[in-house]
């Protein structure tokens, strides 16, 4: 559904199709607590899933068309960081709803976790209708805050920085993504990152796992679920700062680098406790989890890159979108269980040690890609811009020029220009 719905972002409206998907996974979130059985949840699950994963890279690639490069990381780090502000949310939402809402109207307090989750979902996703303001070249006609003058000057903004303007998706545009290299180098390069730095999710086992002399607990059930908040108000901070200084500096590769790096760190901390608990103080330990939270800010660096680097092909850029996190999700979805058992937790054989391998893979992949970028790819996006300066510039020409030829020649002209115009992008656009 994920790679389909990018493609569907093209022909139908962003704030029909995005807001769409948030009812749709509004209703079926309220349908669990009516469930009597674990089949009846697992169904509803399915189709959550679908609805769900084309949500975050739908909104990744709407940033793309409005924001410049001095922009967009942070724009996609702050809605990036909204999944850890859930997070830590839900917990206190769901110690609060356990404690006030159990058994009443006859309803046990997990059934109202889901009804009161999705009367939060089905009411902002109606609000998307409104407050998406769809694509620069086509507004949205709902959104009574959005100005005509709004899309004119991104529009503008867009040509300035040699940015293509979007447009809808065609087969020449899927063969020319598929028969190059982006593509699968961008979804390898995110699939890494993420899996690399998956660690974080298993603090509440650690936590769990932990036992004073007497074997008695040493964490309370309700500070288990309490303390991995710090760890997400960590990410929170992180990804805004990775964010910021990304814009600012105008780098995207050497924060993901030094992401990488310090991810390494807990990696081998952590491999060293697994296999070892006495070698390594169990202080070493807690620090580990902790500073697993600050690389995760690489996923709104990447995808920003990515804008970068093919500036001149909205179709790739859209499909890259997809099929890096639907590549995640396929992989993850079988990898995890095998690498981060449940039944090793939290002394995992491999799971640490894999994390430090995908880590190293991503300073290694993300040199590179830095490598072809400057060699190869920037050449071709000073072409482009040359080609929409030209552009800018005969356009301009004519607005101030007295008209000397009829109508219809002129036509011919405007005609033969827009020809000669697609063609030079298409030469552009090349093989990426």
């Amino acid at each position: 559904m994920l790679i389909p719905s990018q493609i569907i972002l093209t022909y139908v409206r962003p704030s029909y199709w995005l807001p769409g998907l948030e009812i749709v996974w509004g209703v079926l979130t309220g349908l669990i607590a009516m469930c009597s059985n674990a089949k009846q949840v697992y169904v509803l699950r399915v189709f959550l899933g679908l609805c769900e994963s084309s949500a975050w890279p739908g909104m990744m690639t709407l940033f793309m068309y409005w924001y410049t490069p001095t922009e967009l990381a942070k724009r996609m780090g702050f809605y990036h960081s909204c999944q850890a502000v859930g997070q830590m949310l839900s917990g206190a939402m769901q110690a609060a709803i356990s404690d006030t809402l159990n058994e009443h109207a006859g309803l046990a307090g997990w059934r109202w976790l889901f009804v009161i989750n999705a009367i939060i979902t089905v009411i902002w996703g109606f609000a998307g209708f409104f407050m998406i303001p769809d694509l620069p070249n086509r507004p949205n006609p709902r959104a009574f805050w959005f100005k005509k003058v709004h899309g004119e000057i991104s529009l503008e903004r867009l040509a300035r920085n040699g940015r293509a303007e979007p447009k809808r998706m065609t087969w020449a545009g899927v063969k020319r993504t598929f028969s190059g290299w982006v593509v699968y180098f961008i979804s390898i390069l995110y699939i890494a990152t993420v899996l690399g730095t998956y660690g974080y999710v298993y603090f509440s086992l650690f936590l769990k796992s932990l036992k004073n002399p007497d074997g008695s607990a040493r964490w309370s059930v309700t500070q288990v679920n309490a303390i991995p908040i710090g760890g997400s108000a960590i990410n929170v901070v992180f990804v805004w700062i990775w964010a910021l200084l990304s814009d600012v500096l105008e780098t995207r590769w050497t924060l993901i680098v030094l992401q990488a790096v310090i991810g390494i760190i807990p990696c081998i901390i952590m491999s060293a406790w697994t296999a070892n608990p006495a070698s390594v103080a169990l202080s070493a330990a807690y620090a580990s989890y902790f500073i697993s939270y600050i690389c995760l800010g690489t996923a709104p660096l990447i995808f920003a890159w990515l804008s970068d680097l093919i500036p001149q092909d909205p179709e790739a850029r859209s499909l890259a979108v997809g099929v890096a996190v639907a590549g995640y999700y396929s992989i993850s979805a079988w990898s995890q269980v095998l690498v981060w058992p449940a039944s090793q937790a939290p002394y995992y054989k491999y799971g640490w040690q894999s994390a430090l391998a995908l880590l190293v893979l991503v300073i290694i992949m993300t040199s590179i890609l830095r490598f072809v970028d400057v060699r190869y790819l920037l050449p071709k996006r000073e072409q482009f811009r040359a080609v929409i300066e030209d552009d800018i510039a005969a356009t301009k020409a004519n607005s101030s020029a007295i008209p000397t030829l009829p109508d219809d020649d002129t036509e011919r002209d405007g005609g033969s220009s827009k020809v000669t115009h697609t063609a030079r992008v298409n030469e552009v656009h090349g093989n990426c």
